[in-house]
């Protein structure tokens, strides 16, 4: 459906009704992704050309950098597309970075247990992102070309996100343990490694033979993981919308973002009590929103601010309670 609307010189435009009216141009694609490749290449080869510890001061400096340009690209959709696809995307990346924060906090667990040294954990995370970004674009496609073949497959994405939505109500990431991991497992069965790391490589050669050190088994276990994640997340934005450009841009930046929001946040993960109450509730509302779609369209703008109220809410109450508690304590 497309809807007549005159801008101020009396030009008649058309502007869609929904996302899925829009069509995106094969340049707006090339221009897209050779911005999101110059942010990468920007990010590791300058921002973090030299390993360092990321302080506590640094890490808030490239969360916030990562987070502004991930909203501001809201301003971007709004003129070119208008209000109803801005919303989307808004609640897109919303979902997406809250529904990451248990990645977050599973890489915390990982180097911890790995004993990474911090100067490298950046390197990994730059790889681990990558791969991500491949493979969320890979389901995305995908998802969307089932939904348009196999209507039904949505009551399907909604009874998931609902049974997800418990599981996540009931979990505790900060209790995960990599020795119960079968991934894990398999990658030292199958890969085999040095004993000790070796700087920041991924492999070394040693007596005349290329071997993996444990950073490349971290990585890949992060990379697998998140596949994982993803099969939670992607039904979760293709709820909110199905336009291949305003998910995948929406993600995009909600991934990039996610190296930085590590550094900041990694050592509070005591504090985020209730995140995962947050997290199931999101993943529950997104589920019914699947199921009762073809009934009743939930407004974007309902969405948008029944999740940053959840988020936002989780949050604020996790770190009250542990302030609370540590005054208790003391």
């Amino acid at each position: 459906m497309i809807i007549i609307a005159s801008n101020f010189d009396g030009y008649i435009e058309p502007v869609a009704a929904s996302s899925e009216d829009f069509m995106v141009d094969p340049w707006v694609w090339i221009a897209f992704s050779a911005f999101i490749i110059l942010l990468l290449i920007v990010d590791l080869k300058i921002v973090m050309r030299t390993p360092h510890r990321i302080n506590t001061k640094e890490a808030a400096w490239y969360s916030a950098g990562w987070i502004s340009l991930g909203l501001l690209f809201t301003t971007v959709i709004y003129w070119w597309q208008g209000s109803l696809a801005a919303g989307e995307y808004l609640a897109g990346y919303l979902v997406e970075k809250s529904l990451s924060m248990d990645n977050v906090f599973l890489w915390a667990v990982l180097f911890n247990y790995f004993k990474v040294p911090k100067e490298f954990q950046h390197k990994v995370l730059f790889w681990g992102i990558f791969g991500a970004l491949v493979l969320r674009v890979i389901f995305i496609f995908g998802g969307i070309a089932l939904i348009e073949k196999v209507n039904w497959i949505i009551y399907v994405f909604g009874a998931f996100l609902l049974y997800t939505a418990y599981k996540i109500f009931k979990s505790d990431i900060t209790e995960a343990n990599p020795d119960n991991n079968r991934i894990f497992k398999w990658v030292r069965k199958v890969i085999p490694q040095t004993n000790g790391y070796r700087e920041d490589n991924f492999f070394v050669r040693e007596n005349g033979k290329k071997i993996a050190t444990p950073l490349l088994t971290v990585l890949i276990i992060i990379e697998l993981t998140d596949v994982i994640f993803a099969v939670d997340s992607i039904p979760a934005i293709l709820a909110v919308s199905r336009n291949e450009f305003i998910i995948i841009s929406s993600n995009a930046f909600a991934i990039m973002g996610l190296r930085a929001l590590y550094f900041l946040l990694a050592d509070m993960k005591d504090r985020f009590i209730y995140l995962n109450e947050g997290l199931g509730i999101i993943l529950a509302f997104v589920g019914i929103k699947f199921l009762v779609s073809d009934l009743y369209e939930i407004p974007i703008w309902i969405s948008l601010c029944f999740i940053a109220l959840i988020l936002i809410g989780s949050i604020l109450l996790s770190l009250r309670q542990t302030s609370k508690t540590e005054l208790d304590k003391s």
